[in-house]
């Protein structure tokens, strides 16, 4: 049987032989600060192997490639959530506070939102988040396999918000005003009508800011989420 991809699924020391001489953790923590200072183009076997003060090759006998140093730095950082021990009995304040935190994590490590939204993977620390999330929706009467997929749903609008505010931060002032000059130039050509009357009738004008947008936004996500049982 070959060996598991999953880092999880391997021992992190051999029953055998001396001590290794670095840890999991001690890894992962070297790459999450190289990831926050430089992004993930930042992050290689060799840089981290360099600043724990070893060789890159022997990095590999404590992790087997690049896409496992991943799976740990997203463990690593998901520590940082920390949900009560056990939920209100409120699935609307719990589903809200949960929700904020994780935005939190995500604005913190600027590397996460697109790390996630490509690699799926699950640690420990990940694995009680879940747990959390499905006492949260413990009364809430869809199927298992339903709440799954809404925990998949919540996590997907915290990357891709997460990540839009990254895309707004890195976006110049002058490509935001080509793109509302191209736009208001299409609606001018009678070809869009719903677009017209959008930029007719926008009602009014809400807090431009992210923070503001992802508390309006929040709880539609959240009425979706509990309303799958409806």
């Amino acid at each position: 049987m070959s060996d598991p991809q999953l880092i999880w699924l391997r021992p992190e020391r051999g029953a055998r032989g001396p001590a290794p001489a670095h840890t999991r953790a001690e890894i992962a923590g070297v790459a999450v600060e190289l990831a926050d200072a430089e992004g993930l183009a930042g992050v290689s076997m060799r840089k981290v192997a360099a600043a724990l003060g070893t060789g890159a090759m022997s990095l590999y006998n404590y992790v087997p490639g690049k896409e496992q140093l991943y799976d740990l730095m997203v463990d690593a950082v998901a520590v940082e959530m920390e949900p009560p021990e056990q939920p209100s009995g409120d699935p609307r304040a719990d589903l809200a506070e949960f929700a904020r935190q994780g935005i939190a994590l995500l604005r913190r490590h600027h590397w996460l939102p697109l790390l996630v939204s490509t690699r799926l993977t699950i640690g420990p620390n990940s694995l009680r988040q879940l747990e959390y999330f499905l006492g949260i929706m413990s009364g809430v009467d869809v199927p298992a396999v339903t709440k799954m997929e809404l925990y998949g749903l919540l996590n997907g609008f915290l990357h891709t918000f997460a990540q839009f505010e990254a895309n707004q931060r890195d976006t110049a002032a002058q490509t935001q005003a080509d793109i509302t000059r191209y736009m208001t130039e299409a609606a001018a050509t009678g070809n869009y009508p719903n677009l017209v009357a959008a930029f007719t009738n926008p009602g009014p004008p809400p807090d431009p800011g992210t923070d503001a947008m992802f508390e309006r936004t929040l709880p539609r996500v959240i009425d979706m989420i509990l309303g799958a049982s409806a």
